[in-house]
């Protein structure tokens, strides 16, 4: 027995021993490992700052070195007709939609997925191709103000999301609604501040009475293309402004946008004029959108775009000038039943209109599938037109 245990602590021992050699080595092991790995470390932050003494060492001398003249090499003039047609034989594009309100539901999808996840492919090339495309603002962009009191829908949108119009080609907004001023007078020209900084121009409201009336113009193809805007459609008479600065553009009396449609007709080689009127969800038009559509193109109105009614009102052509009562809601809030774009293509001067239609689900806009159907419908709004797969021709 105690020659049995004299065995077991020799056993021990012996164990014990091997033990604490495999961990000395072990250490020793992982420290000249580490000590390596350093050292390779230490070399590969030499060698880079080497190059990079180097580098810069070139750049100064590259920097000193004066510069070897280029042998002078006369330009050879190309006839416009060899590689590309003229300018003036190129189409001009231009799309309108109607209402936009940048609303939570809109801004949770882009949020989410850019303006892919707000407007189609489709609509976005539509737009972003264009050589103008225009759409109408519902709302103003700040931070500043209080709700308008005794208002059933008041908006405002942040700034940031002045994107959402430059991601979509947006180049000019109508503010002649009765939404801009929701949120009061520095709101208003905060939303200036706003698109001025996107690079988006803003007709139909303005700081002063002369900003807000004011026709913008485009130089395409050697022609030019302006656009004017106002609303009949404002809460309170202090909104116009001819009582109170900034305000909107108002034409509750045709005299003041006939005036201006007049002295553009003197510049401009197209004009199109963006009004907002008529009564919301309803297609029947009201007597002063028809009264007040013919005054404007018997002053020179080209083309005739109408906002506010929320759903598509009918197409009148009348003495040879389209008139759009209304363009529905484009971007809003979920659901459209159906909106378009309006593309109007412009060669030698002569307008060809066509539709791109869409509807709304779940806050994005799409195309819309059946097009006939849609075409169907539009036409039994309308008087003296016929849609061909989009294309309006006149009766």
């Amino acid at each position: 027995m105690k020659k049995t245990g004299w065995l077991l602590t020799v056993l021990v021992v012996l164990l014990a021993g091997t033990l604490i050699f495999a961990g000395v080595f072990y250490l020793e092991e992982t420290e000249r490992q580490q000590e390596e790995t350093a050292k390779k470390q230490q070399e590969e932050a030499d060698k880079r700052r080497q190059e990079a003494s180097g580098e810069k060492q070139r750049q100064e001398e590259k920097k000193n070195t004066p510069a070897q003249e280029e042998p002078f090499m006369p330009e050879t003039a190309e006839s416009p007709g060899e590689n590309e047609k003229p300018q003036e034989d190129e189409d001009t594009v231009l799309v309108f939609a109607g209402d936009v309100y940048i609303s939570p539901h809109v801004t949770a999808n882009y949020d989410a997925g850019g303006i892919s996840n707000v407007v189609s492919k489709e609509l976005l090339d539509k737009m972003a191709q264009a050589d103008l495309c225009m759409v109408n603002e519902e709302f103003p962009f700040g931070t500043v103000g209080e709700p308008m009191e005794d208002k059933q829908y008041t908006f405002r949108v942040e700034p940031s999301y002045v994107s959402v119009l430059t991601d979509m080609g947006v180049d000019v907004v109508s503010l002649a609604n009765n939404h801009v001023l929701d949120y009061g007078l520095e709101c208003l020209e905060e939303t200036f501040q706003t698109l001025k900084q996107a690079g988006i121009d803003y007709v139909g409201a303005g700081s002063t009475k002369e900003e807000a009336a004011s026709l913008k113009t485009y130089e395409f193809n050697g022609r030019t293309y302006g656009i004017l805007s106002a609303s009949r459609v404002i809460p309170v008479a202090e909104w116009n402004i001819e009582n109170r600065q900034p305000g909107v553009f108002a034409t509750y009396d045709e005299t003041a946008l006939v005036n201006a449609i007049k002295a553009a007709r003197e510049t401009c080689d197209f004009l199109a004029v963006y009004v907002h009127w008529g009564v919301e969800r309803t297609t029947q038009l009201e007597e002063h959108q028809k009264y007040l559509a013919h005054a404007y193109v018997d002053a020179g109105a080209d083309l005739v775009l109408g906002a506010h009614p929320h759903i598509l009102q009918g197409i009148e052509n009348y003495n040879g000038k389209l008139i759009f009562y209304s363009l529905g809601n484009y971007i809003f809030n979920q659901n459209i039943d159906k909106t378009m774009l309006v593309e109007v293509r412009l060669k030698d001067g002569e307008p060809q209109v066509s539709l791109v239609p869409g509807y709304a689900a779940g806050a994005k806009t799409c195309g819309y599938e059946d097009r006939e159907e849609f075409f169907a419908y539009l036409e039994s709004l309308s008087q003296g037109v016929h849609i061909t797969d989009g294309v309006i021709t006149l009766n």
